[in-house]
């Protein structure tokens, strides 16, 4: 078991969301806040089941967690080109029914791509195609954000 507040400790140590561009992080008007929910499955008294995002408590492998990042631009002007990069904690990995199309990178933000697209290099120097386990880091580039305009992005993932 991994107590939530371990899990936190080492989330919030990392930089959970940032820019590619410093001068573009000081700069801008666009807030970004981030969270992490445990999925819960709820089985209904006729058998069939909801599933409710909750507030961890004591999480163990296996366990799914969404994370998620909130945007607001609060300016009075278009935000273009703005990346959100989200790095996955050492304690989960990308869930295998994350979006395919979601920007990855596999090598702690060196390069980006659709997972599918991408390989990674064993210590004997063999390569193979990347998978959900090897994925250290998410991306989004929003074209533009309006003024006012709000959004959520989000990634599932599961406890190692």
């Amino acid at each position: 078991m991994i107590p939530f507040a371990k899990l936190t400790i080492a989330f919030a140590a990392m930089a959970l969301v940032t820019m590619p561009v410093q001068a573009q992080q000081q700069a801008s008007p666009v807030s970004l806040s981030g969270d992490v929910k445990a999925v819960k499955v709820i089985t209904e008294a006729d058998g069939s089941e909801r599933i409710d995002l909750v507030e961890p408590g004591t999480i163990i492998p296996g366990d799914r967690l969404i994370f998620g990042t909130d945007y607001a631009n609060t300016g009075g002007e278009a935000v273009t080109n703005f990346n959100v990069t989200n790095p996955l904690p050492a304690a989960v990995r990308l869930a295998p029914d994350a979006d395919p199309a979601l920007t990855v990178s596999v090598d702690g933000g060196k390069t980006w791509g659709r997972l599918a697209d991408l390989s990674v290099t064993a210590a004997d120097g063999s390569g193979r195609a990347a998978t959900h386990e090897d994925v250290t880091h998410v991306r989004w580039m929003l074209a533009s954000i309006a003024p006012g305009e709000k959004g959520r992005l989000t990634y599932p993932a599961i406890i190692r």
